[in-house]
């Protein structure tokens, strides 16, 4: 993928940096759009092996705060609340936009309950389609089988995806990744679409620890002249998935 901010820290890359809305009528105009259109929203927390599907219910300029729904799952929304930090991902008439707010706390709102936040600082709002990245989902994990790396073959998890590329997760400590370094002919087999193959550039890579205390590899790969049809391919899995996401908010 583009060596762009990882959404589970805090630095930004100067290439995302132009896509970041700081001002607070901006970020109040955007959320309080967000409301109106009943957008789902997923707020990942635990550096996003968690998360919990949300809506905002209501934007408060004056108090600076923010109020969303509750998850579906009680044991999922405990969890969260002992977060410090939850980042927001959704779009807005396709336009992705992400937002990290500092901790949950749980309310009575209009009768039912909810979570508060603090209003966010920022907002990434990413107009590019290229730059448009899903989170894959945990229960249907995505793999990327690398065939040759250094002569030896690893599979890898995606940790995300879009049309530009991926980012990948769960290798070993030793495998020899380095940045810059291209990958041949890695394969992703995508649900009910088709395999991906395409060459991967290393863009940046980075050390992980479990919640298990396994240390593993991250690494963020850009694809290398992939095919229209492979890129078609990628555009179809996100949207369905982000309608099924849709669809399981606005029925729960």
């Amino acid at each position: 993928m583009p060596e762009q901010k990882n959404i589970f820290h805090d630095n930004i890359t100067d290439e995302y940096a132009k896509y970041l809305v700081s001002s607070r009528q901006e970020i109040v105009q955007i959320l309080r759009a967000l409301s109106r259109q009943n957008e789902m929203v997923t707020a990942y927390f635990k550096q996003g092996n968690e998360f919990f599907l949300t809506s905002i219910v209501a934007v408060d300029a004056e108090s600076g705060k923010l109020i969303v729904d509750c998850g579906s799952e009680e044991e999922a929304n405990r969890r969260a609340l002992a977060a410090d930090k939850i980042v927001f991902v959704t779009n807005l008439d396709r336009i992705k936009i992400q937002f990290s707010t500092t901790g949950l706390v749980n309310i009575s709102h209009q009768g039912r309950s909810a979570f508060r936040t603090p209003l966010p600082t920022s907002v990434l709002k990413l107009q590019r389609r290229e730059y448009y990245r899903l989170v894959t989902p945990m229960r249907s994990p995505l793999h990327c089988v690398i065939p040759d790396l250094n002569g030896v073959r690893f599979e890898a998890g995606v940790a995300d995806i879009s049309v530009g590329g991926i980012g990948i997760n769960g290798l070993p400590p030793e495998a020899p990744l380095e940045k810059a370094q291209q990958l041949a002919l890695c394969r992703i087999a995508l649900p009910e679409e088709g395999t991906v193959v395409s060459t991967l550039e290393v863009r940046n890579v980075q050390e992980s620890t479990l919640r298990s205390g396994v240390l593993v590899l991250r690494a963020g790969c850009y694809f290398v002249d992939i095919p229209a049809a492979h890129q078609a391919m990628i555009q179809r899995y996100i949207i369905r998935i982000d309608r099924e996401r849709r669809a399981l908010v606005r029925g729960s």
